[in-house]
């Protein structure tokens, strides 16, 4: 068989690419347009970035598939709220409880009564059981329980769910006075030796500020002294308005996991964060101490004081937060089920997250949120 001439050679192959050639001429496919409530969202042109693809994020939260149910979004942009949604049900004055993003601001207020002098970080803390000679709890320092490394016997998940040291605290034998049943538990290693998150920890350190705020043991004046301490020092100056804390029958602040506030309040609170503790020319809180919040601790890369670290850890799996998408200044205020106040420094950003998401679905929706993040540089 003769050999074809080059032309007809080279005819052969373009006809053969036509196909190929014609699809790359086709659009990309069109997202479907966003509805009114999904471009409501954002409420200024001052977003910081461009409107229509910020609110397309922001709809994903809501929208998409395999993410779970989510109920609120406020995203700040340099101190001002730039976008807001909320899905059927509730709004702006709804109360969200906060789960575990109450153990920042317990933190906080810690950091307050230790810049006032009646607390010091190095110091053995004042349970007066630990003080009997001879309890090796006594060595125990407030940094150690701020850094989840305290030694205690305490596990926050349990097979079955029951046993574990956080559901017998709140709910079953532990709970008509907590910090008791929390401190009451034996030491599993040394103290300071190993991270172990810990809600028990929590509330063993507003038993802490309530023994500092007053001497007495009644469960009123313990929790009338805290209540008006949190007023007064947080919530007033900060005008969280919303803020409803949960007390245990002792009258000790249960604050691990049971505040109730707005989803703007939640915000306003990881922006005086993202301040360094000022709101509006007033250094509530010192500076020194929002950098020991989320400065990593010798245990835990990827925790503070009671606060989660964007930083790269050992962790494979399950990272609270996206290291290789965001800076590693990013920190967060993190609840059971897919509460988030993700805070970033460098993009002038604080995004709140409020809903309900299982194991599965927080992994892809952290990834959601990363992609809101992306959409401002660092270093602004």
């Amino acid at each position: 068989m003769p050999a074809r001439p080059r032309f007809a050679r080279s005819l052969i192959a373009c006809l053969a690419l036509l196909p190929a050639l014609a699809a790359c001429g086709e659009a990309a496919p069109q997202r479907a347009p966003l509805s009114d409530a999904a471009r409501a969202a954002v409420l200024t042109d001052a977003a910081g970035a461009q409107k229509e693809q910020l609110a397309r994020e922001i709809d994903d939260l809501f929208a998409a598939d395999g993410l779970g149910e989510t109920r609120a979004v406020v995203l700040m942009y340099g101190g001002e709220v730039v976008a807001e949604r909320y899905a059927p049900g509730y709004d702006r004055d709804t109360l969200f409880v906060s789960w575990s993003m109450a153990k920042t601001i317990t933190a906080a207020t810690i950091g307050m009564l230790v810049a006032d002098g009646r607390l010091r970080l190095d110091d053995s803390v004042p349970i007066p059981r630990w003080q009997r000679p001879g309890d090796p709890r006594g060595e125990i320092t407030l940094r150690q329980l701020l850094q989840m490394r305290s030694g205690l016997e305490h596990s926050e998940a349990g097979d079955p769910a029951y046993e574990s040291s956080e559901v017998r605290m709140l709910f079953l034998d532990g709970r008509d006075d907590m910090s008791a049943w929390a401190e009451a538990q034996p030491m599993e290693a040394e103290p300071g030796a190993q991270f172990e998150y810990s809600s028990n920890t929590t509330v063993i350190l507003a038993d802490i500020a309530a023994r500092v705020l007053t001497d007495s043991e009644d469960p009123d004046i313990r929790r009338g002294a805290v209540d008006t301490f949190l007023k007064a020092r947080v919530f007033a100056p900060l005008a969280m308005e919303s803020v409803v804390p949960e007390y245990d029958a002792h009258g000790t602040l249960i604050g691990g996991s049971l505040m109730h506030a707005t989803a703007r309040d939640y915000a306003r609170f990881g922006d005086f964060l993202r301040n360094k503790g000022s709101y509006r020319g007033s250094q509530l809180l010192p500076r020194k101490w929002v950098e020991l919040m989320t400065a990593p601790s010798p245990r835990s890369a990827h925790y503070g004081l009671q606060t989660w670290l964007n930083r790269p850890t050992e962790l494979t799996d399950d990272h609270p937060l996206f290291p290789d998408r965001a800076p590693a200044s990013v920190f967060a205020m993190i609840g059971h089920m897919g509460q988030y106040v993700i805070v970033s420094p460098e993009q002038k950003l604080t995004l709140v997250r409020l809903g309900h998401s299982n194991a599965p679905q927080r992994e892809a929706l952290k990834q959601e949120m990363a992609d809101i993040l992306a959409l401002y540089p660092a270093g602004q």
